[in-house]
């Protein structure tokens, strides 16, 4: 009589992710959408009872109004806005993760790059900002190095310290096995530090739409902040905040494109 060879020992199922329908995403979004309607709705009924002119305080409706009539124009200027923030928040991305790999790589690049860095969040944008303009014109670079000594920081200081807190039993074991530094840093390094990044990648992404406007805000041809500019000097408030509305919407949209990247780059840290 022969033995049976033991089945093999097979792991427990891995639950299945939560199903991800619409009513469950309307259960995230919408204590914030009933608080944004309520603010709006208090905004209307304000302007309507107190009946300030439209100059100092226009109402939501008028906002909508006259930034639907002026479509054509807010859709001109929001298109370099775009531009100008993608290019620069790029030019950030490469030059955060550069100097991350090289303090990484070099421990003194860290001690010697880490000060400046948090010496560079120090200076203010509001007064750079018009002396780039005066250096380098109104073309794209001035708007570049505007969003890139915004976002800069929290890109690569997030890199930079999520690079030095890897869990060292995963690199001593690497190490023993004859793994090259740079093969400790592909297989451990780099994608522990991807979830910490898509982090900063949020903020950042953010700071870059607020310092392309604003650095358009200090001088350029075209775009959302010297279309607010302009429209501020006419006494145009509702086109003002037609812009500002744009500029949100601008922002947010960018905010939830990190987190599609985020799940396509590294779909195992997929958020319950």
């Amino acid at each position: 009589m022969t033995a049976t060879a033991p089945a093999p020992l097979q792991a427990p199922p891995r639950p299945a992710d939560p199903p991800r329908t619409r009513a469950a995403v309307l259960r995230r979004v919408w204590p914030a959408l009933l608080l944004l309607a309520v603010l709006l709705v208090a905004w209307q009924v304000y302007v309507d009872v107190s009946g300030i002119r439209p100059q100092v305080l226009p109402s939501p409706l008028r906002v909508v109004q006259q930034g639907w009539a002026a479509r054509e124009q807010l859709w001109a200027n929001t298109v370099p806005t775009l531009q100008v923030t993608v290019v620069g928040f790029a030019v950030s991305l490469v030059l955060g993760w550069a100097l991350a790999i090289a303090a990484d790589f070099v421990p003194w690049v860290k001690r010697a790059f880490t000060p400046l860095l948090v010496a560079s969040q120090t200076i203010p944008i509001i007064a750079m900002a018009p002396l780039l303009i005066i250096w380098f014109g109104f073309g794209l670079l001035p708007k570049v190095l505007v969003i890139a000594l915004v976002t800069f920081f929290p890109v690569a200081v997030g890199l930079i310290e999520r690079f030095a807190a890897t869990d060292r039993a995963a690199t001593d074991l690497l190490r023993s096995m004859g793994a090259s530094r740079f093969d400790q840093f592909r297989y451990v390094r780099l994608p522990g530090a991807l979830p910490r990044f898509f982090t900063a990648l949020r903020i950042g992404i953010t700071y870059a739409v607020t310092g392309a406007v604003f650095a358009e805000y200090a001088g350029a041809t075209a775009g959302l902040g010297i279309y607010m500019s302009l429209q501020k000097n006419a006494f145009r408030t509702d086109l003002v905040l037609a812009a500002v509305a744009v500029t949100a919407v601008l922002s947010v949209a960018l905010f939830a494109l990190t987190y599609l990247v985020e799940r396509l780059v590294i779909p195992w840290n997929r958020r319950a």
